[in-house]
């Protein structure tokens, strides 16, 4: 079971199953938002590859490492800066080669290198960036309230550390629209730009091997999608301006993949090429035996406001 909701950049719903009002936390589907307040702050000549990975919930492969410690020693960042968790690499094969946790393998160290990029740039102090009162996480949050349209959200903890930020999906849906029309996102209009042109740019940055955001993006130039925790995905259409939420109730992530893919084909971001190439994110196999004895579907239709 699972909701999902479409919205428009001006927070007008134009689809939904389910529940469109379900509150969330965003999650690391925050990440290119997130980005965009980071860059903000941190004038520095970021790559498309050093950008995307700041927008990144990565494998730890070796492109996505690389493109940290680029980024970090472009803004003279040291490493023993970061605060997120020590983790293996997400990646099975890369974690075979290197099974040690380190806090760079995090899927969110690309994304706290950005966060303290932009502390260094601006001179605050590094050791507290991942508080809620840090002057970092309030100008994230202006940013979240600016592009959702919410005069307030709920403030949690990430599993990274850094603060989370619960609303509606159709705000949440609202913010991914607004990412695809930037120009009303207030002082980071530019740099969200910015994120979401380095992740169309670079889309296996954002994920890796074997992920279904990066397989979308690779799929469809024209949207960008982001995975969360908790059987979240979010996508943003950019030759329509509409963002797209999939929130799995049981926080299962084997079901978002196959019901992002659904949603973007009956919205025809996706055609029915596009969804066959996607076959092992659209209908992931169910195994019996080391088999394939049966698959996982995504069968609904979208509603619209208004209609019974």
């Amino acid at each position: 079971m699972g909701d999902v909701a479409v919205a428009d950049a001006d927070g007008r719903l134009v689809a939904f199953v389910g529940d469109p009002r379900r509150p969330v936390f965003a999650r690391s589907s925050m990440k290119p938002l997130q980005a965009a307040a980071s860059l903000s702050l941190a004038p520095f000549d970021f790559s498309d590859r050093e950008v995307a990975v700041m927008c990144a919930s990565h494998n730890a492969e070796s492109v996505h490492v690389e493109a940290v410690r680029s980024l970090m020693r472009r803004a003279g960042v040291p490493e023993d800066a970061l605060q997120c968790p020590a983790m293996r690499p997400w990646d099975e094969e890369t974690a075979i080669q290197s099974p040690e946790r380190r806090r760079i393998n995090s899927d969110c160290s690309g994304k706290h290198a950005g966060m303290l990029a932009a502390c260094l740039a601006q001179g605050w102090p590094m050791d507290g960036y991942r508080m809620a009162d840090h002057p970092l996480q309030r100008a994230i949050l202006r940013a979240v309230l600016s592009a959702s349209g919410l005069e307030s959200v709920d403030v949690g903890m990430d599993g990274c550390g850094v603060p989370v930020h619960g609303m509606p999906l159709a705000s949440m849906a609202r913010i991914y629209a607004r990412l695809t029309r930037p120009d009303d996102i207030g002082d980071v209009a530019g740099t969200a730009r910015r994120a979401t042109e380095a992740m169309r740019a670079e889309p296996y940055l954002v994920a890796g091997r074997n992920r279904t955001d990066t397989a979308v993006m690779q799929e469809a130039p024209d949207v960008i999608a982001k995975g969360g925790a908790e059987g979240l995905m979010c996508a943003g259409l950019f030759d329509r301006g509409l963002g797209v939420v999939v929130k799995i109730r049981d926080g299962s992530a084997r079901a978002s993949g196959p019901v992002l893919i659904r949603a973007l084909r009956l919205l025809e971001a996706l055609n029915d090429g596009a969804v066959d190439r996607l076959e092992p994110f659209a209908r992931p196999p169910v195994l019996g035996g080391g088999k394939p004895v049966g698959e996982l579907v995504a069968d609904f239709a979208l509603q619209r406001p208004g209609s019974s």
